[in-house]
Parts: structure tokens; C-alpha cells; sequence
């Protein structure tokens, strides 16, 4: 069995590692799509909005409600495609720690 000085610096280690990997996760970009791209929105694999492009064709009055809706729609995208990267990355990352049996992050 290990000595608690071990077990505690390997979870000092653990720490400092996920803490890279967040860091990193920022840096990654990804792209939500709706109406055949006629609204992008680029995030962060974290989450965070970077950019958003709406197509000009969208812009009048009468468009307003459904380019509300694809916004949303877009914005989701980008979320579900962060959270997709956000969770591979992770799992590259974790893969050679050593995690008690079922510890997930």
C-alpha cells in the first residue's frame, strides 16, 4: 500500500494535470451550425462563445422569430460539440493517470 505522502502527491499531480487540460479545452474551437449554416457559432471546447455569424439574408423584420430560433439552435450545436471534445480530451488525458476502479471525472 502507498504512503499517504505518495497518495497525496499523486493527487497534487492529478490536480496540476487537469487543471493543463481545462486551460487546453479553452483553446480548442468548435463550430455549431443551424439552417444549412446559415447561423454559426464558434466556442470554446469549455463552452465559451467566441464568434457568431448570422447571414445577411436573415436580417429583416419579418425573419425575426426564426432567426432567434436558429440562433438557439446554433448555439446548442456548439455546446453539445464542445461538451463532445470537451469529454474526448478529457478521457486522452486521464487515460494514463491512476484513477481508483470507477472514478470518473
Amino acid at each position: 500500500m502507498k504512503s499517504l505522502d505518495d497518495i497525496i502527491k499523486m493527487a497534487s499531480n492529478v490536480q496540476a494535470e487537469l487543471a493543463k487540460a481545462q486551460e487546453g479545452l479553452d483553446k480548442l474551437e468548435v463550430e455549431g451550425l443551424s439552417g444549412g449554416g446559415l447561423v454559426k457559432v464558434t466556442a470554446s471546447a469549455k463552452g465559451r462563445i467566441i464568434r457568431l455569424d448570422i447571414d445577411p439574408s436573415l436580417l429583416t423584420p419579418d425573419s425575426k422569430e426564426m432567426t432567434e430560433d436558429l440562433i438557439v439552435a446554433a448555439l446548442n450545436d456548439a455546446r453539445g460539440r464542445a461538451d463532445q471534445v470537451a469529454n474526448a480530451e478529457m478521457q486522452k488525458m486521464t487515460a494514463g493517470l491512476p484513477m481508483p476502479p470507477g472514478f470518473k471525472l
